[in-house]
């Protein structure tokens, strides 16, 4: 009987990464592992934690976590830019259920956050550090991981609808089971708003801009045998936006913005030599295509179109429990094309790589990872990058010291490269390295937990638009450091209190530079968020987060440093469930009506409340 389940766990391990419980990470080597087998810093929202914050942006939830700052140009739906410990938010690799899909359209590769709603999204990884060796090009700052739900076994189905600020209809539903062979999953999200300005009101902006946002995703796994099985995804998101471009003072406009994205994975998993040995072979696909108008009834005057496929082979080879190796090939095909103002053009590269990833357990507590990778790329040839870290307990996961050293290597994008208006063929690719020293320390049986960790990020040849030539151009040196801390206290059942604290000092370094010593733009020192949620003995449930964001930098119209004041908001929830299936919840964004700006000229929400009600099958 053990012998048979064997293969099983083998083709569970195989399968890629997607991983529902807070014990086990995936972000960190690409495979599920233990946290205390791990020496980097990950932080985990898991689907309670989702549940109970009842987020509308995925980036609501990651300004909860230690590293990240964020900013957003306006209403909703507006273009939004995550950044990890200082980075550039180009510098931010993203996934989708295992899916990479950073824009090659984009700037710089980025992703842009603003379409990414919560919707079906169960779990959100982030790696802190540069993590090339299992993720390639794009892993300098680190890497958010977003996946939905893990099917459930026999049926289970959800739904939800609020409603609240600015004529705000928020609706999703997902259903998912098991049955003989197939397990699998479908979700519908559906977003309107009326918005915001998303000039700021203190410019005298007051026309609102409204979103519409359809997102829709799906599973399906065949498991043939214990060996052998087809894992199958897809996510799509459609968006609508309206928004204000402006030049020079911020100002109301009539822009419009409609893009679509499209992701697919399919893989297959096989285990070998009982168990020993599991293979995955995929294919992924990723393109976003985005449409710019002028004004709203009319064709689009100009867009854009990136078109990433993938082909990606992992091996895993285990032939004692103290020893691991991860091994794999991958190719890479980004596209670019770009229509409007009398003009067309297009460019692709393709990347091919190579990896290994030693994991070993050499005394019993002690956990030690070392990697290296070959990418190479067809406009700079090749690149190579080495990473490794350490974990080790003394008391089976009370205690955790973590040690890291991982190295970045980001080529430049093609927009960056070949856009008609500021790209720049003589650009130098990015490289980072990256150390951070931590520990993780567990009292009183789990209901205290600290972490602290210090880092330092070196980056050679990082892109900036340089506002002088209105070209990209390469910087050459920026430094980032700085300590991220995170507490978690359950005095009681009922009481959970969660905190976290982050300090960057993210700087130009480079020698003559007129910005030498200047912190990087949109990069606030200081950070804390500090939630409280308490479940009553009748069924209530209430919660509040208090976020406090330092003072930061961004360049005004005239392209002059200007400071962005730091903030601090307040938001307030509750739930009460009615019966074994339904719920009631609702929510206070903003309570205390804190005007304030992440991008210079751009507009945030004040005070809005919303109430909706959930129901589960």
């Amino acid at each position: 009987m053990l012998k048979s389940g064997l293969p099983l766990m083998a083709l569970l391990a195989a399968t890629p990464a997607l991983a529902q419980d807070d014990d086990i990470v995936v972000t960190a080597s690409g495979i599920e592992q233990p946290r205390d087998e791990v020496g980097q810093a990950i932080s985990v929202i898991d689907a309670d934690t989702i549940r109970t914050r009842q987020a509308v942006d995925v980036t609501d939830l990651l300004m909860t976590t230690p590293g990240v700052r964020f900013n957003r140009s306006g209403t909703t739906g507006a273009a939004t830019g995550v950044s990890l410990r200082g980075a550039e938010t180009t510098q931010t690799l993203v996934l989708i259920d295992g899916v990479k899909v950073n824009d090659p359209s984009g700037i710089g590769d980025g992703y842009d956050f603003g379409h990414l709603l919560v919707g079906n999204i169960r779990r959100i990884e982030v790696l802190r550090g540069s993590n090339s060796v299992v993720y390639g090009s794009q892993a300098i700052g680190g890497v958010v991981n977003v996946m939905t739900g893990t099917p459930a076994e026999g049926y289970a189905a959800n739904a939800s609808v609020d409603y609240g600020y600015s004529d705000t209809l928020n609706a999703k539903a997902d259903v998912s089971g098991t049955s003989g062979i197939a397990s699998g999953g479908v979700g519908m999200a559906y977003f309107r708003t009326d918005g915001i300005s998303s000039a700021a009101r203190s410019f005298g902006a007051t026309e609102k801009d409204g979103y519409k946002n359809i997102a829709a995703n799906a599973k399906l796994k065949l498991s043939f045998t214990d060996t052998l099985s087809l894992d199958l995804r897809g996510y799509y998101i459609h968006a609508d936006l309206d928004y204000d471009s402006f030049f020079g003072a911020p100002a109301d406009s009539a822009d419009i913005s409609k893009s679509d994205q499209y992701v697919g994975y399919a893989g297959i998993n096989l285990a070998l030599l009982d168990g020993k040995l599991t293979n995955r072979a995929a294919v992924t696909w990723f393109r976003n295509d985005r449409d710019y108008y002028f004004v709203r009834g009319t064709d689009p005057d100009y867009g854009y179109s990136g078109t990433n496929l993938r082909f990606e082979y992992e091996g895993v080879y285990a032939p004692v429990d103290q020893a691991k190796l991860v091994f794999g090939y991958e190719h890479e095909r980004p596209d670019y094309d770009f229509f409007g103002f009398g003009d067309t053009s297009s460019a692709k590269a393709n990347i091919d790589s190579v990896y290994a990833l030693a994991i070993v357990k050499p005394v019993a507590g002690l956990s030690v990872t070392g990697g290296v990778r070959h990418d190479d790329h067809s406009q700079f040839g090749g690149a190579t990058t080495f990473g490794a870290n350490a974990n080790y307990t003394p008391n089976h996961g009370a205690t955790n010291f973590r040690l890291s050293y991982g190295e970045g290597f980001k080529a430049p994008s093609l927009y960056q490269l070949y856009d008609m208006f500021s790209g720049n063929a003589d650009l130098k690719p990015e490289r980072s390295k990256s150390y951070d020293i931590g520990f993780d320390q567990s009292l009183d049986d789990g209901r205290a937990m600290l972490s602290v960790t210090a880092f330092r990020r070196d980056t050679r040849n990082q892109i900036n638009y340089d506002n002088n030539s209105f070209l990209y151009g390469n910087l050459d040196r920026t430094r980032a450091k700085g300590v991220e801390a995170t507490l978690t206290l359950k005095p009681v059942d009922a009481l959970t209190l969660t905190g976290s604290y982050s300090y960057i000092d993210a700087r130009d370094r480079s020698p003559g530079s007129v910005d030498e010593g200047k912190r990087l733009l949109r990069r606030a020192a200081n950070a804390v968020s500090v939630s409280a949620d308490y479940a009553w003995p009748f069924g209530l449930s209430t919660g509040a987060t208090i976020t406090m964001v330092g003072d930061s930098f961004d360049l005004d119209a005239g392209r002059n440093r200007v400071q962005l004041d730091g903030y601090a908001i307040v938001g307030l929830r509750a739930s009460f469930p009615i019966g074994e299936h339904l719920e009631i919840y609702g929510r206070i964004d903003n309570l205390s009506d804190q005007e304030y700006a992440t991008a210079y000229g751009y507009g945030v929400y004040g005070r809005s409340a919303y109430g909706g009600v959930r129901v589960r099958f």
